[in-house]
């Protein structure tokens, strides 16, 4: 099977191609080359041949010979996406449907779409989980873009073409483009580089915690599947026992990390929680099992960070976090106002 990896130099993308190739599937890569600049570590993997190209420039014409996309490329997480809406709904919700057009056009029969669990929004995460059944109550840009993906790609479904959506837990996890904009991620650059965990809430929320590895083993999953078995659908990916206080997740990563000190502060208004259930993938995608806990996550990074002596100024460094690098390059006036580059290619 072909399949074209747009994101593919981003945070799952960096795992993803390289376990495609690995596994037989013949990948290439696409992305715009937003954070280029982050490689913390060096990919001890063969990386598929990438192409620079912004979603929003795909035509039908570019994508002969694919049987498959694996939509990665957006806008990611709710800090970004609130910063600026309209550009969040241009790329995410427009630019996505623009490329599934071309996609449908090109003859191309699969289209996985990675979503999140973030269109729960504001759920009763204290008594009930939330399913794939549950209307979703998005609270941020980057949220309702996933659900209206979900509804007009959705309808775009058909004997020909098979769409379907996962819905991510919070991802975490080492990957050479890291990120540590993410809960667990973040918690854990700040135990190595400062020895200290301080939570700017109450820690109550609730937030369903997956592997970055494990998302590529949903994704791997939903290309193989039978298209009657997928088309159309939406699965949560993540396992029901991941389900988390951010205090709890703390208390994760300053356990692994030796001496740390964790610190909580007081309800910051944010009223995103939510519990999910993850059981209809294991039915649909019976081989799918979460290989990774929160707990051997922490202790990935720990061993990760001791190993290429993490310091302060990398954990802090812009490309490592989404929205720092986006702002960087337009001060720099190498974006425009569209997030399109400024320089010509040369």
């Amino acid at each position: 099977m072909r399949v074209l990896v747009t994101g593919s130099d981003g945070y799952i993308g960096a795992i993803l191609g390289p376990d495609l190739m690995k596994r037989g599937f013949d990948v290439v890569g696409c992305d715009t080359g937003y954070y280029s600049a982050g490689w913390l570590y060096p990919s001890p993997d063969p990386v598929p041949m990438s192409i620079r190209r912004d979603i929003r420039a795909i035509r039908a014409e570019d994508l002969a010979g694919f049987d498959a996309i694996v939509h990665l490329a957006e806008l990611s997480n709710d800090p970004l996406g609130q910063h600026d809406p309209d550009i969040t709904y241009k790329i995410n919700h427009e630019g996505t449907l623009s490329l599934a057009r071309a996609a449908r056009a090109a003859g191309i029969r699969r289209f996985v779409y990675t979503s999140s669990c973030s269109v729960y929004g504001a759920a009763n995460g204290d008594y009930e989980f939330v399913d794939e059944t549950t209307p979703p109550n998005p609270q941020t840009a980057y949220a309702e873009c996933k659900v209206r993906v979900e509804q007009d790609l959705g309808a775009m479904a058909g004997d020909n073409f098979a769409p379907c959506f996962l819905r991510n837990a919070t991802a975490y996890g080492a990957s050479p483009r890291m990120r540590f904009d993410i809960v667990l991620n973040n918690l854990c650059g700040h135990a190595m580089t400062s020895g200290e965990i301080r939570l700017t809430s109450d820690g109550t929320p609730w937030r369903p915690l997956v592997h970055v590895k494990d998302i590529c083993q949903a994704i791997r999953l939903s290309l193989m599947a039978p298209e009657d078995d997928i088309r159309g659908q939406i699965f949560n990916v993540g396992d029901t026992d991941s389900n988390y206080r951010v205090i709890d997740v703390a208390t994760i990563v300053s356990e692994t990390f030796p001496g740390c000190t964790l610190t909580v502060g007081e309800s910051d208004g944010d009223n995103r929680s939510y519990k999910v259930g993850f059981d209809k993938i294991r039915k649909v995608l019976p081989r799918f099992r979460c290989e990774w806990t929160p707990e051997r996550g922490a202790r990935q990074l720990r061993t990760l960070f001791e190993a290429i002596h993490l310091t302060e100024e990398d954990f802090n460094a812009a490309p490592y976090t989404r929205l720092k690098i986006l702002l960087q390059n337009k001060e720099k006036r190498l974006l425009d106002s569209e997030l399109c580059w400024t320089l010509p290619v040369v």
